[in-house]
């Protein structure tokens, strides 16, 4: 066995529940239980028989559309979501370039309009792009038992805005004025002297519920309460590989059957200047100022990503569930597996994922229709990505057609994972894989089949997403279109 066949080291777990065959929708044959992680057992369904896990439902909010038609209307026409900074001053910001989800209004999407002053653009975003995939799957309240429908969900650092501390801020601008705050609201010494103080204290100008905006867990929470989801719910803080992760606990809560349908998705928000700032320091940002040059994952030319922003919602559900009612079932995912580095982020986590995902599944390297890859842009990310790609697929990796979507609407933590996966999940739909743009120049190191003169037509009707973090953080799902 050669190094590029050989399975990564790095601790795996996979949710799977894939027989090595695909059934139509309608039909109610069972399918026999294929290989499975031994780090997840999961319990059989209700009637004794494996659980199917389908896809029902899909909303999303992304910079090149809202709405899953405006979003594949843009992949398939190879239209970029990239353009100059609108929504913030850009003269001081280390770039001038990002992916703004244009023309948004969450009031339009978000049922429970008085939560919205408690909710951050990423929850705006994630809300929304959960109302959308509940409209796609045909649920409104009262369709499914509550206790049945659980939330899980990815989010990434949800950033303040400068704005927000800023008046309290300034109470701090002079270094002789900082005896301390005795209680909310006051200033030092008020207690003291009560008739002098107004309550206007510097900690009493920071809104009281301004921390609500901030906290991971609450694009799950406002997700529920929307909908009225009593079932499990839970976060997943997993960087750019949340989405994934997310997918793969939402499989398990079916599988053990705690739940009969589940929202599952991610969002994140990087357009702030706090956000901007972290990532031009750590070197992740293009010095690009063209539209039309970046991001180029997989490129020689590549020079790092373009901040973005966005949501996915899928709503996924026991298969027996979804015929029942006669839903649209998009696909059925037959695995999700996660791995990471370890100590030397060598991409080892990322083919473990890979290799546990295709146990998993029963499904080769070669019947993969495309790899919707991580790509995030990154000159040794992108080097490391490709190299787990060999690990793990052997020699398929050069002949597997691979896409990404980073190249349309940048790089947003754990939003991104979960829009490129619904683009995976549209792919299937659409029986095409989009192209990657900006791609011109291979780069020799990493050796892969990207898709870029144009949409290429699906060989199959099962693909691949992967996602990975900086340090090694990573996901694979696979899902085969029925």
């Amino acid at each position: 066995m050669n190094d590029s066949q050989r399975p990564g080291r790095a601790a795996s777990h996979a949710a799977t529940h894939a027989p090595r065959t695909s059934h139509s929708a309608k039909s109610q044959t069972t399918r026999s239980q294929t290989a499975r992680s031994q780090t997840s057992k999961s319990r059989p369904s209700r009637d004794g028989r494996p659980a199917r896990v389908v896809i029902t439902g899909l909303g999303v909010v992304s910079p090149i559309g809202v709405g899953r038609q405006a979003f594949w209307k843009s992949l398939a026409g190879g239209q970029t979501g990239i353009s100059r900074i609108t929504t913030i001053p850009s003269e001081s910001l280390p770039t001038k370039l990002a992916a703004e989800v244009a023309d948004f209004d969450p009031a339009e999407y978000v049922y429970q309009k008085k939560f919205l002053k408690v909710m951050s653009r990423d929850i705006q975003l994630g809300v929304s792009a959960a109302s959308l995939a509940m409209q796609d799957a045909g649920l409104k309240a009262g369709d499914l038992e509550p206790t049945r429908l659980g939330v899980e969900f990815g989010a990434g650092h949800i950033s303040f805005t400068p704005q927000e501390l800023a008046e309290a801020a300034r109470d701090y601008a002079d270094p002789t004025q900082r005896d301390g705050y005795p209680r909310w609201g006051e200033e030092p010494g008020a207690a003291s002297r009560p008739s002098e103080s107004d309550g206007r204290g510097p900690l009493g100008k920071i809104a009281p519920l301004w921390l609500l905006r901030q906290l991971p867990n609450m694009p799950a929470c406002h997700v529920a309460i929307e909908h009225d989801a009593q079932g499990p719910n839970n976060t997943i803080t997993g960087g750019d590989a949340s989405a994934l992760l997310a997918l793969a606990e939402a499989m398990r809560v079916i599988e053990r059957d705690d739940a009969d349908a589940m929202i599952v998705g991610a969002c994140s928000s990087q357009l702030n200047p706090i956000e901007l700032a972290r990532m031009s320091v750590c070197g992740q940002l293009s010095q690009a100022d063209d539209p039309a040059e970046a991001p180029r994952p997989f490129d020689l030319r590549r020079d790092g990503t373009i901040a973005g922003e966005g949501a996915a919602v899928l709503v996924i559900e026991r298969y027996e569930s979804a015929v029942a009612r006669g839903a649209d079932i998009y696909g059925e995912v037959l695995a999700v597996s996660a791995g990471c580095d370890g100590r030397k982020q060598d991409g080892a986590g990322l083919a473990n994922a890979m290799s546990a995902a295709l146990r998993g599944s029963g499904v080769s390297a070669g019947e993969l229709g495309h790899i919707n890859a991580h790509g995030v842009g990154l000159t040794q990310d992108d080097i490391v990505e490709a190299a787990a790609y060999r690990r793990a697929l052997g020699d398929a990796a050069g002949n597997v057609p691979v896409t990404a979507l980073k190249s349309y609407f940048g790089n947003f933590d754990a939003g991104a994972g979960a829009v490129e996966l619904a683009g995976s999940i549209l792919s299937l739909r659409h029986g095409i894989t989009p192209q990657s743009l900006h791609y011109r120049l291979p780069d020799p190191r990493c050796r892969l089949n990207v898709v870029w003169d144009g949409p290429q037509s699906l060989a199959s009707r099962t693909v691949m997403s992967v996602n990975r973090t900086l340090l090694g953080q990573s996901g694979a799902a696979i899902v085969r279109a029925l």
